[in-house]
């Protein structure tokens, strides 16, 4: 009877029904015809809550009353009266998905309505995964500035399918680093990290040229600064197309700039 019962809940759950509806039918369906007084007592539910509910069950055309006598008498009605409910759904299903596209060109009209500017802050090792993982979302080719490789203060496990999904995507990368990402560099390389971007080149900045006290990145419309020296590891995304335009256009002087890189 639970699991019977169960069952017919999670039906009239997806059809929009209260749950309690299940209850009285299923009450009603193997109790056979009764009055609302005796169908209040098998149901255990107070006779004011009954009332309402029966209404709904009228709705759902799922009972049948018949009055003798000034008193009313309740049975349940074929099942099958939910047909009329399910191809009440499929009507407004088909109305949702013929609305879609009209919705869908309503707000892609508004878009630039909205605001342009939108700043994200995230802290902790697994916030800057984070902000690297929305790197491998990017439209665009991806540049850094960077002091530190991705290796050494990401674990293996998410920098393979960093790499990997980057890689899939066949994004290009152009990298400006300094003298400490050379020295984490080399210590990946005495670690054996070996899984490496693919189309990926990168320039030496000297300390004289551009200190680099923190990473950054800048891909779409999107600049993300990510720092974790000194046991404070945090991130900011700016989402901004001026800014991220400027930042590219200070990266391509820095990129005449620097100089090759001795293998």
């Amino acid at each position: 009877m639970e699991q019977k019962q169960k069952i017919i809940r999670t039906y009239f759950r997806k059809l929009g029904l209260e749950p309690r509806l299940a209850d009285v039918y299923l009450c009603l369906f193997t109790g056979g015809a009764m009055s609302i007084s005796e169908l209040a007592r098998r149901a255990d539910m107070e006779r004011t809550q009954i009332y309402r509910l029966l209404d709904d069950l009228k709705m759902a055309a799922l009972i049948e009353v018949d009055t003798h006598y000034k008193r009313q008498v309740l049975r349940a009605a074929p099942i099958e009266n939910l047909q009329l409910l399910v191809t009440k759904k499929e009507q407004e299903l088909a109305e949702l998905q013929a609305d879609l596209p009209n919705l869908a060109a309503m707000l892609e009209g508004s878009a630039l309505e909205r605001e342009a500017t939108h700043i994200q802050f995230y802290q902790g090792i697994d916030g800057v995964k984070q902000m690297l993982w929305n790197e491998t979302r990017t439209n665009t080719d991806t540049l850094s500035i960077l002091n530190a490789t991705i290796q050494m203060n990401t674990d293996q496990k998410f920098f393979e399918r960093w790499a990997l999904r980057l890689n899939e995507q066949n994004v290009q990368h152009r990298s400006l680093v300094n003298d400490d990402f050379l020295q984490s560099q080399q210590q990946g390389v005495l670690r054996h990290i070996t899984n490496q971007l693919e189309n990926w080149q990168a320039r030496y900045v000297s300390d004289s040229l551009l200190p680099i006290p923190h990473s950054t990145i800048i891909y779409d419309n999107v600049v993300a600064f990510f720092d974790w020296k000194d046991g404070q590891i945090f991130g900011i995304e700016i989402h901004n197309p001026a800014i991220a335009a400027v930042q590219r256009n200070l990266f391509e002087m820095l990129w005449q700039q620097a100089s090759q890189i001795k293998s």
